[in-house]
C-alpha cells in the first residue's frame, strides 16, 4: 500500500498539475453525492475524503490511471455530472481517487444519415442535445438532470428520461461504446444496430455504476425532432388505480406516447397545485410525425373514455406544456434546494423508484403508503407522502414514491433516521411482490444491502462479472456489490 504522498507523487509523474485536484473543499464535495446533500451542506459528512480528483484527457490516460490503482489497491470512483442519488459517488475507503470525465468532453461525430452520435464520456447531455436540435434531431433522452448530467454517467447508471415510453431508456439508445477495465484493457464495442454474436456485451458496461469499468466513449441513436406536432393531454382522475388502467390501455394497445404519467393526489399537489383540485393527475404527451401523433392522441382519448367513470375532467393542455417546460433542474436549482433544506431543516422531493407488472404496481403502492404511515416511527414528521408512475412498458410500469419530511435530528443522522427506514419499507414491499427495487436510479451503495434479494439465484452471474473484471476490488468499493464492512459502518 502506498501512502498519500507516494500516490500524489506518482500521479504528478503521470499527469499535468492542472489534471490533479487536491483542494480540500473540492475533495470534501467529492466524498458524497446528492444522497447525503443535507449532511454535506452542514459539514458533518461521516465518510473519508478522496486523496485526489484527477481529470484524464484521453482513454490512454484512463488506462494508465486504472493500471496504477489496480497494482497498488487504490479505490477508484468514476465521476461524471455528479447527479447520482444512491451513494454511488460516496467514498467508503481511505485510499480513494476520483477519476472525473471533465476533460473527456468532445462531441466526436453527429451522423444524421445513420442516426447516431458519438461522444466522449464527459459531454453534457444538454450540450449534445443543443447541437442535435440545430440539425433537426434529438437524443430522446431527458432526465431532470439533463442540464448537468454527462453521457458516461448516464450510461453507467442505466439512466432513463422523461420521454422513455417512446424512446426507451439509455440502454435502448446505446449503439456502441468504449470502456477501460482495472487492468488497463481498453474494450471497444462497435456501433451496430443489432447482432447475435453471443450475449450482449454492451450490458457489462451499461449500468455498471463504475464498479466494473470506466466508460470513456459512447455512441447513441438519435431521432428526428418534431416539436411542431406535440400534443399535451391532462386529466383529473378519482384515484391512482384509474390512472394506471388508462396508462395500461394505451400502452398495451400498441401506442407509445413519449410521456405517460399518473400522479397521486399528494404528489400532484407539488406539481399541479394550481389546478389539481385534490385529485390525481393523468398526463400524456404525444410526439413525432404528424400521423403518429394524431393516432396516439386518438388512442389516449379512447382510453380515457373507456374509464370515464373514474375521470373527473380534462384540463387545458397548455397547463401541462408549461409544467414540462419548467421540469428540469439546473445546477443552480440543485444548490437552491440544498440551501432550502438548511434554512428550513426539511427534506423535500426524496424518491425511491421501483417497477412491477401492471397488476402488481397498485398493490405495492397501497401497501407501501399504509406501512409508512403506520409503521415508520417518525411518520409524524412526514409532510408529504405519495407517488407517480412515469415510465411504462408493454408488461408493466414504474412507481416513483415521493416523500417530504421535517428533520428533527442531528444532520449526520438524517438519512438513517428518515430516508433509510422509508426506503426499506418500499424495498421490502416491492421485493415481496416480485417487483424490482431499483427502476432507474441504480443500486449505488445505499441499496446494496438488498442486491442479493433483488437478483436471487441470478446474483451468481453478477458476482462472477466482478470477480472476472475487477478481481482486486478497486472499482467503486461498496457500489452494487454488498460490502458488509461498509454497510455496518456507514448505514449503521
Amino acid at each position: 500500500m502506498l501512502n498519500t504522498d507516494m500516490i500524489l507523487k506518482t500521479l504528478a509523474g503521470m499527469l499535468s498539475p492542472d489534471q490533479i485536484n487536491i483542494n480540500e473543499d473540492d475533495l470534501y464535495d467529492a466524498a458524497a453525492d446528492r444522497y447525503k446533500k443535507y449532511a454535506k451542506a452542514k459539514k458533518v459528512l461521516d465518510v473519508p475524503s478522496p486523496i485526489a480528483i484527477v481529470y484524464p484527457q484521453n482513454t490512454e490516460q484512463v488506462s494508465k490511471l486504472l493500471m496504477f490503482c489496480n497494482e497498488h489497491g487504490i479505490n477508484v470512483i468514476p465521476r461524471g455530472g455528479k447527479t447520482a442519488t444512491e451513494g454511488g459517488l460516496e467514498t467508503w475507503k481511505e485510499n480513494t481517487i476520483v477519476i472525473d470525465a471533465l476533460n473527456l468532453n468532445e462531441i466526436i461525430n453527429i451522423d444524421t444519415y445513420n442516426a447516431q452520435a458519438t461522444v466522449q464520456a464527459g459531454v453534457a447531455l444538454q450540450d449534445l442535445e443543443d447541437e442535435l436540435r440545430k440539425v433537426g434531431f434529438t437524443t430522446g433522452h431527458s432526465p431532470q438532470s439533463k442540464p448537468v448530467a454527462k453521457l458516461g454517467g448516464l450510461v453507467s447508471t442505466r439512466s432513463i428520461g422523461q420521454f422513455s415510453t417512446l424512446y426507451g431508456g439509455i440502454e435502448d439508445m446505446v449503439a456502441g461504446l468504449e470502456c477501460v477495465f482495472p487492468d488497463g484493457h481498453i474494450s471497444r464495442i462497435k456501433n451496430i444496430p443489432r447482432r447475435a454474436g453471443g450475449p450482449d456485451i454492451r450490458h457489462i458496461a451499461i449500468g455498471n455504476e463504475g464498479s466494473l469499468c470506466f466508460i470513456t466513449e459512447v455512441t447513441i441513436k438519435i431521432f428526428r425532432y418534431y416539436p411542431e406536432n406535440n400534443k399535451f393531454y391532462g386529466y383529473l382522475v378519482k384515484d391512482i388505480d384509474t390512472g394506471i388502467k388508462i396508462l395500461r390501455e394505451v400502452i398495451v394497445n400498441g401506442f407509445k406516447p413519449s410521456v405517460s404519467r399518473i400522479y397521486s393526489e399528494e404528489d400532484a399537489a407539488q406539481h399541479f397545485y394550481h389546478f389539481y383540485e385534490n385529485k390525481c393527475v393523468l398526463v400524456f404527451l404525444a410526439e413525432g410525425p404528424k400521423g403518429i401523433v394524431q393516432a396516439t392522441g386518438d388512442a389516449i382519448e379512447e382510453a380515457v373514455a373507456k374509464f370515464s367513470d373514474g375521470v373527473v375532467k380534462q384540463v387545458d393542455g397548455q397547463l401541462i406544456e408549461d409544467w414540462f417546460n419548467h421540469l428540469n433542474w439546473s445546477q443552480k436549482d440543485i444548490d437552491d434546494e440544498v440551501e432550502g433544506m438548511i434554512e428550513n431543516d426539511s427534506h423535500s422531493g426524496f424518491t425511491t423508484e421501483i417497477s412491477a407488472d401492471w397488476e402488481t404496481i397498485p398493490k405495492i403502492y397501497y401497501n407501501v403508503i399504509e406501512r409508512v404511515r403506520n409503521d415508520f416511527s417518525r411518520a409524524h414528521d412526514i409532510t408529504m407522502l405519495g407517488g407517480h408512475s412515469s415510465h411504462s412498458y408493454i408488461n408493466g410500469t414504474n412507481m416513483y414514491f415521493v416523500y417530504n419530511y421535517d428533520i428533527h435530528c442531528a444532520p449526520e443522522d438524517e438519512m438513517i433516521i428518515y430516508h433509510h427506514p422509508i426506503q426499506k419499507i418500499i424495498v421490502e414491499e416491492t421485493l415481496k411482490a416480485g417487483g424490482s427495487m431499483c427502476h432507474h436510479h441504480g443500486i449505488g451503495k445505499y441499496r446494496s444491502e438488498w442486491t442479493l434479494m433483488e437478483h436471487g439465484t441470478a446474483y451468481y452471474m453478477l458476482e462472477k462479472l466482478k470477480q472476472a473484471f475487477d478481481p482486486k476490488g478497486i472499482m467503486n468499493y461498496g457500489t452494487i456489490f454488498p460490502q458488509e464492512e461498509g454497510i455496518k459502518k456507514y448505514i449503521k
